[in-house]
């Protein structure tokens, strides 16, 4: 049986400072035995800890599109961001990897995917699952939404703590059967059983405003450098 978390961030995101081998021994502390690195528009994270961890590692990133984010997992390679949602469809499975979304119907994150791309990329058969329960959802009436959303479309569940912070990781996971690539994966899901041990509200708030002071200041960097 894994412990398996399925979004989280590192020090490559530019609203995170986790290190990843600080990364690594928060998740050995925690016993999570399966982790997906789902960097903001990076793989670079995930590729590094992919080749320290001794556990299993999935190549993620979450991707930005004009209309909110998609997270890819079983990447081969950096996937461009921002891009369109159908772009970003097509670049995950011409790598074989998976179409997930990130914290649906999350009613105070600007990046949710929009409801009407949400329902058009679902009708057309192109997402394998959506995350049901993320770390840092506030609202629990989003969290049942997002569960009601999967069950009414017959949706495979996820569930990750989106860890930006080293003390988040292991909030929100899942318990699975073992699994050697993507579709072994999709079957592990179905019988998959969520375990959710969020952030508190609080918390969440105070790491969100640390978050956004970061970006400032990166984005401060960013311009100095060019």
């Amino acid at each position: 049986m894994l412990k398996v978390d399925l979004h989280l961030h590192t020090k490559y995101s530019l609203d995170s400072h986790a290190q990843t081998d600080d990364i690594i021994a928060a998740c050995l502390a925690h016993g999570i035995t399966c982790l997906a690195v789902t960097d903001h528009g990076q793989t670079e994270g995930a590729f590094e800890i992919a080749a320290r961890a001794p556990f299993k590692v999935i190549i993620g990133e979450e991707i930005l599109t004009p209309y909110g984010e998609i997270i890819g997992l079983f990447l081969k390679e950096k996937i461009q961001s921002p891009c369109g949602p159908e772009e970003a469809v097509a670049e995950i499975k011409k790598q074989g990897g998976l179409v997930i979304i990130p914290h649906p119907f999350d009613s105070v994150r600007a990046t949710a995917l929009d409801n009407n791309i949400l329902n058009r990329l679902v009708n057309f058969g192109c997402i394998d699952a959506i995350e049901v329960l993320n770390g840092r959802i506030i609202y629990n009436k989003d969290i049942k939404r997002a569960l009601k959303y999967a069950e009414g479309h017959s949706l495979l569940k996820t569930a990750g703590s989106d860890s930006h912070r080293i003390d988040e990781i292991g909030n929100a996971y899942l318990e699975t059967e073992d699994f050697d690539g993507p579709q072994e994966f999709l079957q592990a899901l179905k019988t998959a059983k969520i375990v959710n041990k969020r952030s508190s509200f609080l918390g969440i708030r105070t790491g969100a405003l640390w978050e956004r002071a970061a970006n400032r200041k990166n984005a401060k960097k960013t311009r100095y450098i060019k």
